[in-house]
């Protein structure tokens, strides 16, 4: 068997060359598909992160109330002690954990931003309380 080397085919004889397209077609997209199904490569990046260098004691967990205030300066205190948000959320979780579970008591001033007031309950909400009352609620009565 031998195969003709000249592009002559005016005889008709049939051509012996391989088409070779459709295999790379296919070649292509296997190799797509190992692409695909490759695992992605996760990378960690240890980082050293700053310890609190604040040596003021946290306010005093009380194991039968807490009371969480929401000043008209828009400030937030746990205990009659100024706290942030993230730090309510801290002292709120720890709570939740106690056994018997104490209660909250939230007393918004009259005049502290409505935003505030929101974000507090949210953040409460999110930290799952289950034993919360509204304390002050006569001074609102005796304003409207």
């Amino acid at each position: 068997m031998s195969m003709q080397t000249t592009s002559d085919n005016a005889t008709g004889e049939p051509m012996l060359d391989m088409n070779v397209t459709p295999l790379i077609d296919v070649m292509l997209v296997l190799l797509i598909m190992f692409i695909i199904t490759i695992p992605i490569q996760t990378h960690a990046v240890k980082l050293d992160l700053p310890v609190n260098q604040d040596k003021t004691p946290p306010p005093p967990i009380d194991p039968i109330k807490n009371k969480v205030v929401v000043t008209a300066q828009n400030q937030i205190l746990w205990n009659g002690s100024p706290v942030t948000q993230p730090q309510l959320r801290q002292y709120l979780d720890v709570t939740q954990q106690m056994n018997p579970i104490p209660e909250l008591h939230l007393q918004p001033d009259a005049t502290a931003r409505y935003e505030l007031v929101d974000q507090v309950l949210a953040v409460t909400k999110q930290a799952h309380v289950q034993k919360m009352g509204f304390v002050g609620n006569e001074y609102y009565m005796n304003i409207f």
